[in-house]
């Protein structure tokens, strides 16, 4: 098990990595400024592997919050020596506020910018990863993925009204693995770059969830709003 959830992460960052490349390259970004979100990209979840290996999960409310954590283990090792000063600690505020459910608003321009760049790369490679494991046909429960939530029927009503609003679902209202589900297709609603949300439709990241829940008018109002969202951002100006 600890291997496996190793190998999830490593093949994650990597992924992350690729990602927010490809966006940046996309937005006009020079070649420092891909180095440096490339290491913050390869550096937002280092705390990962030692949330696991201490508390075997990757739930931060089970254990503790993986980004504070990474950001010992960054200082500690003195991992961003080679770095100016400014720019290690740049690469060390994105990582913290890389999994917060919003950005603070006393932050600089740069900082938040960087951080919308990293959260976006996130988020992409987090739908392909739970993506891939919802639709594996010889797909084993993984506690580490599904957050050890039920696969209980239906949808929590605060969670549903949260998506047809357009907001970012709370997971502290999530009661079981369709919850869940929805609170990542929310995620569309905290995609900051066009560039990544082009990406999300083209992959049809939210159809492919909506095929692994229930067959509802819920889920088809669900979608229906989704793909509303995606006119309303893509095809003005």
């Amino acid at each position: 098990m600890l291997r496996d959830s190793v190998i999830l992460k490593e093949n994650h960052t990597r992924n992350v990595c690729k990602e927010i490349d490809l966006i940046g390259r996309e937005l006009g970004l020079n070649e420092n400024e891909l180095l440096i979100s490339d290491c913050m990209a390869l550096l937002h979840d280092v705390g990962r592997f030692e949330q696991f290996r201490k508390y075997k999960t990757f739930s931060d409310s089970r254990s503790e919050n993986h980004s504070e954590l990474g950001l010992r283990i960054i200082k500690e090792f003195d991992v961003l020596r080679n770095f100016s000063d400014d720019v290690a600690d740049l690469i060390c505020r994105a990582v913290r506020y890389h999994n917060r459910a919003s950005l603070p608003d006393d932050e600089t321009k740069e900082c938040i910018y960087y951080s919308k760049l990293l959260r976006d790369a996130d988020k992409l490679d987090i739908w392909r990863v739970v993506i891939e494991y919802y639709h594996r046909k010889d797909r084993k429960k993984n506690g580490t993925i599904e957050l050890n939530l039920p696969d209980t029927l239906g949808y929590t009503q605060k969670v549903y009204d949260q998506v047809i609003k357009h907001e970012i679902v709370m997971s502290s209202n999530m009661k079981n693995l369709n919850d869940f589900k929805l609170l990542q297709i929310g995620w569309v609603f905290d995609i900051n770059f066009k560039p990544a949300l082009r990406a999300v439709k083209e992959r049809k990241y939210v159809e492919q969830i909506c095929e692994v829940l229930p067959v509802s008018d819920e889920t088809a109002r669900v979608l229906r709003e989704i793909q509303g969202y995606y006119r309303s951002e893509l095809e003005v100006g």
